[in-house]
């Protein structure tokens, strides 16, 4: 019997099984499909997506594989340059083929003891009180204590479950792809430069070798929904710049809409959704892989915690009540930004107006900060401002904040060198470090590096261990 069966092993999937290996969870990961993905397509990491990879040590192999860029200009693709000064060692976009960070979340998770079967599809499921019985497509039969569905937008995990997903089917469509073209760069510039003044989601670019990273807006949404054929893209090129540019030799092709849906629940009983399974929405952005990637390593810890008996009883319940809103934040966001790329003239007009707002610095801020999750604050009551939120990495008198994160424990900073964390040792870290770049006498971080007390006093610390890491050790 597995402590955690996760169904899907995208980015999501791979992180959370590697979240609950940190605390010697039994994890089975379950991938329909037989190979990795092999389409190159670039994704990109957002700030507070890249601190999470430094906090568990993953960040220099990313860097090895990925290009760093500004942040600027990611709302909206409205040209503005990033913010001086956004709080983190990490204020880049980094992006970065998908095979690769598939592979290496996958890789990272094995390390550490996660087991993953491919060709595996979950057909069925009954929960109870005491577990989750998997039935396979291939008719095997599992069991586990708890089941999450990280199996992407069309979740089977979720259908099966009865959890509604309410929101607006898709009504425009995109084709992206990556192929040859047939005539010069010179003249694919010129003409890119012309559409993009009214329509800001078309672009036709080198890619390398060759190859050029096709994005073409589509009218009206495919009723098959099957995947896109290189006529297609001639069409739709010809629609839109009145030439297909000569297009051939794809290295592989794909369409996507703009549905935004978001699931009632994330928790029924013993069975959970992250990820797309949650929630899905237009790239605008490029916040999905990070909202998922984020929702694993909230929910990791926690439901650790359930399973390893120390969790109190309404801890795996903030998994919801902290992700929901994001979620529908984002959601949002994603919407105002397909408004803002709309070649409808009130849908310009309302563009230029928010290009300009945004030469204020606080507008800028703002919005890289919501569209890169480092603006979150989650609600844990009354107090500093740093409450609730995740702190930057800072230097400590040996080494690196985050460095001291990575096996997925609680920690203590503490600057007056009087507290202690006895009766919570198993589960929490202390560092006593009067140097420490704080402006606070001592924080409490959580495992997802978010601040959930601030203070100096020994019995409030105690309350607040107890809040979130259960009753003491004997």
């Amino acid at each position: 019997m597995f402590d955690v069966i996760i169904a899907g092993c995208g980015p999501t999937g791979a992180m959370l099984a590697a979240e609950l290996r940190l605390h010697d969870v039994r994890v089975l990961v379950l991938e329909k499909e037989t190979e990795p993905v092999s389409f190159v397509r670039i994704v990109g990491l957002h700030i507070r997506s890249l601190e999470l990879m430094a906090m568990r040590g993953l960040l220099d192999r990313l860097l090895e594989r990925g290009r760093q860029r500004p942040v600027g200009g990611i709302f909206a693709a409205i040209p503005k340059p990033a913010p001086e000064g956004l709080d983190s060692a990490h204020a880049y976009l980094l992006g970065i083929p998908q095979p690769v960070i598939d592979h290496l979340l996958e890789e990272h998770a094995i390390e550490l003891g996660a087991q993953v079967r491919r060709g595996c599809a979950v057909a069925g499921f009954e929960h109870d009180d005491e577990g989750v019985t998997v039935d396979l497509a291939d008719g095997t039969q599992l069991r586990s204590r708890y089941l999450v569905g990280c199996d992407g937008g069309r979740s089977t995990v979720r259908k099966l479950l009865g959890v509604g997903f309410p929101g607006e089917p898709a009504r425009t469509e995109t084709l992206m792809g990556e192929m040859e073209v047939g005539v010069p760069q010179e003249e694919i510039a010129a003409k890119v430069t012309e559409i993009r003044e009214t329509n800001k989601v078309f672009s036709l670019g080198p890619f390398g070798e060759g190859v050029y990273r096709v994005v073409v807006p589509t009218a009206g949404v495919g009723e098959d929904r099957a995947e896109p054929t290189l006529e297609d893209f001639k069409q739709g090129l010809r629609a839109i710049a009145g030439t297909d540019f000569g297009v051939h030799s794809p290295r592989w092709l794909s369409r996507f809409g703009d549905a935004t849906r978001l699931a009632e629940r994330y928790r029924v009983g013993r069975v959970l959704l992250a990820g797309d399974a949650a929630h899905i929405h237009p790239p605008a952005g490029g916040q999905g892989l990070n909202l998922g990637v984020q929702d694993a390593v909230n929910l990791g810890w926690k439901l650790a915690a359930q399973i390893r008996g120390w969790a109190p009883e309404t801890l795996l319940d903030t998994y919801q009540t902290e992700r929901h809103p994001v979620a529908e934040d984002v959601l949002d966001n994603t919407r105002a930004q397909v408004q803002l790329h709309s070649t409808e003239p009130g849908s310009q007009a309302l563009r230029r107006l928010l290009t300009e707002l945004m030469d204020f610095d606080e507008v800028n801020r703002y919005l890289i900060e919501k569209i890169t999750a480092i603006g979150i604050r989650y609600d844990f009551g009354e107090g500093p401002d740093l409450l609730g939120r995740r702190l930057r990495d800072i230097d400590l008198k040996q080494g690196r904040l985050y460095d001291r994160l990575r096996r997925g424990r609680g920690l203590v900073l503490d600057r007056t060198e009087r507290l202690a964390v006895e009766g919570w040792s198993d589960r929490v870290d202390l560092i006593a470090d009067p140097a420490a770049a704080l402006d606070v006498p001592a924080i409490l971080l959580r495992p997802d590096g978010y601040v959930a007390w601030i203070g100096e006093d020994q019995r409030d610390l105690d309350a607040h261990l107890a809040r979130w890491f259960g009753k003491p050790a004997n």
